[in-house]
């Protein structure tokens, strides 16, 4: 009885032991993710890591940082510190100019010394920005009537310009105005509304919401499908896809998730950049969006992304800001937001500060090269970038076995390790970006949150592949949306609409003001 009890009680001790680990190991789990629940919920959305604890790769830095002291003035030497003087930028050559004249009184124009009229002599010039707040007029369309002076049975009237939204009040210039406060300034409808009263328009924003449907909806349809049909025709394209709510959903709760997919050209040479609405995320959706094309298809690790993959024989890039996100992820999960990082690295955190600087020299190479032919960027990076990864990969190796599989630095770990043939892809094609991380959508998404209705969430992918496009190929989205609305109406041929597509017009010969 005696060496029974004996026996058993290390057993117990044993038992208790791991029992104890295993709460350990679910509290911290349980830590983590509560932390980086009200990360998400009350901080900041930016994911920029301080510089502080990332120095492990300073020598890719340096051509950077010497780069950018070309454009800072001498430092003032202070003996507490060393202070950078910015320089002024010069103000715009483009900008128009309205010369104030500043001159002396007559009583002044006198030599004090003789009494000789002054003569002139040039001036000092300074120059001050204004700005002259927007202005609502009204476009008086007077349609001249001809009639037969003799038999007085001829009677003819000068037909109106095709207009965007026949019979509608709405110009050209007040429909793209619309348009860009909401989609490139993220202003929603309903914080327009004031803005025009107090310049004496009164308008509902049921009249807005119409406006933007009809813009976004069949008027500007026809360059959506040419410019999807460029795109299944480039040989490399980035797709994402990110959550948004739509209230009236056929079928669907009010609080159910939809979803925006994005895809972007490879090609700088002819960028473009289009949204699509579904209420789905499944792989029939990627499967629908890129029927007929061949070539790279750069995404996150998603599976819904493998069935198009396979199908169409597809090279399959990863996006190396999705496995970022994970380490950055780990770090709020100890309370730490990635801008935020103090001088000195916390207990437990030294090793997410380790992989977050192997991702800040990766891409400070990426940021050097930004520029260079696809050719130069292979070279560079079977130069520079590989033996960070290789560096990388044999950390990675080392520190999965003792870290916490269910930890967030674990998965992050694990996700890095199990993508890596995917994530280092773009180091084999110098057209392939190390990222594709989708924002514009994601901006605007947070100033109107959700979409009233399908049409409503149709209407602005639309609108948001235009002005994304004409962006990407340095075009001001106002007069673009401008110079296209009034040209668009006009359009008879497919020749019509292809020359109103940003990257075949002259930025030079579109303006902000009505002709």
């Amino acid at each position: 009885m005696q060496r029974t009890a004996a026996t058993a009680l290390p057993n117990n001790i044993a038992a208790l032991k791991a029992l104890v680990r295993q709460h350990e190991m679910t509290i911290a789990t349980l830590s983590e993710q509560l932390q980086l629940m009200l990360a998400r919920r009350f901080g900041a959305s930016s994911e920029r890591v301080a510089e502080a604890q990332l120095g492990l790769f300073n020598e890719a830095e340096a051509e950077l940082d010497t780069a950018a002291e070309e454009d800072i003035a001498p430092a003032i030497e202070v003996p507490a510190h060393t202070r950078k003087v910015p320089k002024r930028k010069p103000l715009s050559k483009d900008l128009p100019r309205v010369e104030v004249i500043h001159d002396l009184p007559e009583d002044n124009k006198l030599c004090p010394h003789d009494g000789t009229v002054l003569v002139p002599m040039g001036s000092a010039d300074s120059e001050q920005l204004d700005i002259i707040p927007a202005t609502v007029l009204v476009l008086l369309h007077k349609r001249l009537k001809y009639v037969c002076p003799c038999c007085n049975k001829t009677l003819l009237t000068a037909p109106m310009t095709p207009q965007p939204i026949p019979k509608s009040q709405a110009s050209p210039g007040l429909l793209a105005y619309v348009a860009t406060a909401k989609y490139v300034d993220g202003l929603p409808l309903y914080r327009q509304i004031p803005q025009f009263a107090r310049l004496g328009l009164d308008c509902s924003r049921t009249t807005l919401a119409r406006w933007m449907i009809h813009c976004g909806g069949s008027l500007t349809q026809p360059m959506i499908n040419l410019l999807r049909d460029e795109l299944l025709e480039q040989d490399y394209i980035q797709c994402d896809e990110t959550r948004t709510q739509v209230l009236k959903e056929p079928g669907e709760p009010a609080h159910s998730t939809s979803y925006m997919w994005l895809q972007r050209s490879g090609n700088p040479q002819r960028p473009i950049v289009l949204f699509d609405y579904d209420s789905s995320r499944s792989g029939q959706v990627p499967q629908r969006l890129l029927d007929g094309f061949h070539g790279i298809l750069q995404t996150d690790a998603y599976s819904g992304y493998n069935a198009v993959v396979r199908a169409q024989k597809l090279i399959h890039a990863l996006c190396m800001a999705h496995a970022r996100r994970y380490y950055t992820d780990a770090l709020k999960a100890k309370g730490i937001h990635p801008n935020r990082m103090p001088a000195k690295a916390p207990k437990g955190c030294e090793h997410i500060f380790k992989a977050l600087a192997f991702f800040k020299a990766l891409y400070a190479i990426e940021r050097r090269i930004r520029e260079m032919t696809p050719d130069e960027k292979t070279r560079i990076r079977d130069r520079e970038t590989r033996p960070i990864l290789n560096q990388f990969k044999l950390w990675l190796d080392r520190r999965q076995p003792k870290v916490l599989p269910s930890s967030k630095l674990g998965q992050a770990i694990a996700y890095t390790l199990n993508q890596w043939s995917g994530l280092t892809r773009f180091c084999d094609d110098g057209r392939i970006a190390i990222d594709n991380a989708l924002r514009p959508f994601c901006l605007g998404r947070k100033n109107w949150m959700f979409s009233d209705t399908v049409a409503g969430a149709r209407a602005s992918a639309n609108l948001y592949s235009l002005i994304e496009t004409a962006k990407a190929n340095g075009i001001e989205p106002y007069a673009y949306l401008r110079h296209l609305f009034t040209e668009l109406p006009k359009a008879t041929c497919v020749e019509d609409y292809e020359a109103l597509l940003p990257y075949r017009l002259d930025p030079n010969v579109l303006t902000r003001r009505p002709s």
